[in-house]
């Protein structure tokens, strides 16, 4: 019982399909059946008895009135006194036309009875009707019968008819009331607490007016116990700080200011001013087309400034070094070779030959300046990313490296 008590209620898909078809796709069948019979019409007017009891609607009003067992027991005049525009369990009941629902609204005696029969019901449930509004309160038997509705359920479903077919016969105004009182007497006083699955289910989307049904659904969830367990109006709290963690994680804009920042200009020798100078421009030319190609030259850059980083993790290993600059200088060369083709082959066979040739010597180098001071080893090795992203000669870098 403890178990079945905390656990998170689920949404009813049927619920939700069933009344959403009678907010919006009413009528569910051809308009045309039953239209010349008015069985409905007539039953209201007293010249047919309901089937298959074979009782007239006075002898309901009159004689059921208070008689809670027969109410309670029947379940064959709820199909007759609240007809809807679909079939219900009473098979000899037949479902309303929009003719039919017109003419009903023109004759005084068939309202007069459908208002009667409301109030019965209400009675049965130990609610009063207070005024024409469709205001309710409880009725001087409330005790008694909101005990008796806690435990029949099946009511629950008698309930949800009542307020369909006052929305077909012109009461939609009546609806909103009954299923305040009922929320309020489930969710606040706790005199009905096994009814509002069913009145956050079903009674409240009976109810065509959105505004009307929201404010019902906030008041629901203000009184609502445990709180989280609420699943009719989703908090909007939740939802934001959802979305904030979901972007914070993925922000691009983070990434490439990160990967800007490892690149930011280091003061270069004085013996390397020309070759700077040659460089700058092709830097300021680099500059021009990413402000023209937008998120293709964003995205070169970042694979180059990853490659940076890579080279600069990978000192350690002496094999691997030769190797990525290798291939740091093939892909200066397939980015560059419109600019400067003969120019960045040449560097490119003399850096191929200098590894090749001496490759002991340039790792023990790479590996003393990197045990010596972390700082200098990362500037000399952006400096080099930097000359061979900018065109400059390998000659150079290897001066700056020793």
């Amino acid at each position: 019982d403890g178990t079945e008590l905390t656990a998170k209620p689920k949404r009813s898909f049927y619920a939700a399909r069933d009344l959403y078809k009678y907010r919006h796709q009413y009528p569910n069948f051809k308009d045309l059946r039953y239209q010349n019979d008015l069985c409905n019409l007539r039953f209201y007017k007293n010249k047919i008895p309901f089937k298959p009891d074979g009782v007239y609607i006075e002898e309901v009003l009159n004689k059921w009135k208070g008689d809670y067992e027969k109410l309670e027991h029947n379940h064959t005049y709820i199909q007759w006194l609240f007809p809807l525009r679909e079939q219900g369990l009473n098979f000899y009941a037949k479902e309303l036309t929009t003719y039919e629902i017109e003419e009903f609204k023109k004759t005084k005696e068939a309202i007069r009875r459908f208002l009667l029969a409301y109030k019965m019901m209400l009675e049965f449930f130990g609610i009063k009707l207070i005024d024409k509004t469709g205001n309710v309160a409880r009725a001087a038997n409330w005790q008694e019968r909101f005990q008796h509705l806690n435990e029949s359920q099946h009511n629950y479903l008698r309930i949800t008819r009542i307020l369909k077919s006052l929305g077909e016969l012109g009461y939609e105004s009546f609806k909103s009331p009954l299923v305040k009182l009922i929320l309020h007497e489930a969710l606040v006083e706790d005199t009905i607490p096994n009814i509002k699955q069913s009145a956050l289910e079903y009674f409240v989307y009976t109810i065509r007016d959105r505004r009307e049904r929201r404010k019902l659904l906030r008041f629901a969830q203000q009184h609502y116990t445990p709180s989280e367990h609420f699943i009719w109006g989703p908090p909007r709290k939740q939802k934001l700080e959802g979305s904030k963690t979901n972007k914070k994680p993925a922000s691009p804009v983070s990434i490439h200011n990160s990967c800007i920042s490892k690149h930011k200009k280091t003061k270069e020798p004085k013996n390397t001013s020309a070759s700077g100078s040659s460089g700058g421009k092709t830097t300021e030319e680099r500059k021009v087309e990413l402000t023209k190609n937008g998120e293709e030259n964003d995205q070169d850059e970042q694979e180059m400034n990853c490659d940076a980083v890579r080279q600069n993790n990978s000192e350690k290993n002496s094999d691997t070094d030769s190797g990525q600059l290798s291939k740091s200088e093939d892909i200066h060369d397939t980015s560059d070779r419109k600019e400067d083709t003969s120019h960045s082959k040449k560097d490119d066979e003399r850096l191929n030959s200098d590894c090749g040739n001496h490759p002991g010597t340039k790792e023990k180098d790479l590996c003393d300046t990197e045990n010596s001071s972390s700082s200098t080893s990362a500037d000399l090795q952006d400096n080099l990313d930097k000359d061979t992203l900018t065109g400059g000669t390998t000659t150079k870098n290897k001066d700056e490296l020793k």
